[in-house]
């Protein structure tokens, strides 16, 4: 009987049936079933189900005449060429993407093309790609994060669900926003297609919170709007800024009923500004999963480019958030 193979750190809380597939890959899910009906796999001298959990320090116990020898693999291009150039960095844990707008991050219906699906090209040599530990929407651009291994999208994971992360969005309103910075606390509930606001009392709710900071106002036409989702909610940000009176240019979904200081929606030229819904995840704040911090952040893509050209937006505005590191304090005044 061969010697027992320990579970690693990077192999934490990965099932037993995909362990074995990253290393015996040439082993079907049904003779891997018959090895433990039999008893032939274990783990810690004990009879396993395909889907247990492995923690570090485990050992599992294959027989010997498996081997770890792959079928022969299909030829690929590499990397999408595509893919690369969105690249803002990257190391053995992570990999950092200025994510497109009009690219949706998984497939669906309709979808033909997606992130996930030209991720494909990037496995390694243990069948190991990237994975995403985090979502945009289709028409949202900017920085998307994902995890090169299991241990480190474990490690962020856990960040983005303790909230132990700083995701700043830029975002081109409809009107400029008054005051010009504070927080929206306004519960948000799925109502048929579109997410709604909604009141504390109304138990279909969920929290959601949102600091928002005019970075460069365009008379009462429009604003750059820097904000800071302290929740995570469905079209969180969205709905919020429409709630003020203020939606998102581009927005095909969710507009205001009226302005809020009551004027027309001002008609532009035709063809003077991105005709897409400008949101962008401009800058990501996440603890590394090996020690130290990630702050990436993304530049505007180029088709945005052209409706910050005619409102004369600088574009390279500081953060107003930060020093508000814990979400709670409202942005810093404006001198």
């Amino acid at each position: 009987m061969a010697e027992p193979i320990e579970i690693l750190p990077d192999e934490a809380d990965v099932r037993l049936d995909r362990w074995f597939r990253r290393h015996y890959p040439a082993l079907s899910h049904g003779q891997l079933e018959k090895l433990l009906r039999t008893g032939q796999v274990r783990v810690d001298g004990k009879r396993a189900k395909a889907n247990l959990r492995l923690v570090p320090g485990q050992k599992v116990r294959v027989p010997p005449n498996l081997t770890t020898d792959a079928p022969a693999p299909v030829v690929k291009a590499g990397p999408d060429k595509r893919v690369k150039q969105w690249v803002l960095f990257e190391d053995d844990d992570v990999l950092v993407l200025n994510k497109p707008p009009g690219l949706a991050v998984q497939g669906g219906t309709g979808q033909r093309q997606h992130l996930d699906a030209m991720l494909e090209q990037w496995r390694d040599a243990k069948g190991e790609r990237p994975r995403l530990v985090h979502r945009l929407d289709k028409d949202t651009s900017g920085v998307l994060l994902l995890a090169k291994s299991v241990f480190a999208a474990a490690k962020l994971t856990a960040a983005f669900r303790a909230r132990d992360t700083r995701k700043v969005y830029w975002a081109v309103t409809l009107g400029c926003p008054k005051p010009l910075e504070g927080r929206i606390d306004l519960p948000l509930k799925k109502v048929g297609t579109k997410m709604v606001g909604t009141t504390p009392q109304d138990e279909e709710g969920q929290d959601a919170a949102t600091l928002f900071s005019v970075l460069e106002p365009a008379g009462k036409q429009a604003a750059l709007v820097a904000l800071w989702p302290l929740t995570g909610r469905t079209h969180q940000l969205r709905v919020h800024l429409q709630a003020i009176g203020t939606p998102i240019l581009g927005d095909p979904i969710y507009k205001p009923a009226e302005r809020v200081d009551g004027s027309v929606a001002p008609q532009w030229e035709a063809g003077s500004l991105y005709d897409g819904l400008h949101l962008h995840a401009r800058r990501l704040i996440i603890p590394h999963p090996r020690g130290g911090v990630i702050d990436a952040s993304a530049p505007i893509p180029p088709a945005m480019q052209k409706t910050f050209r005619w409102f004369n937006f600088a574009g390279d505005q500081p953060d107003p958030f930060d020093g508000d590191e814990d979400g709670r304090k409202k942005p810093r005044q404006k001198k």
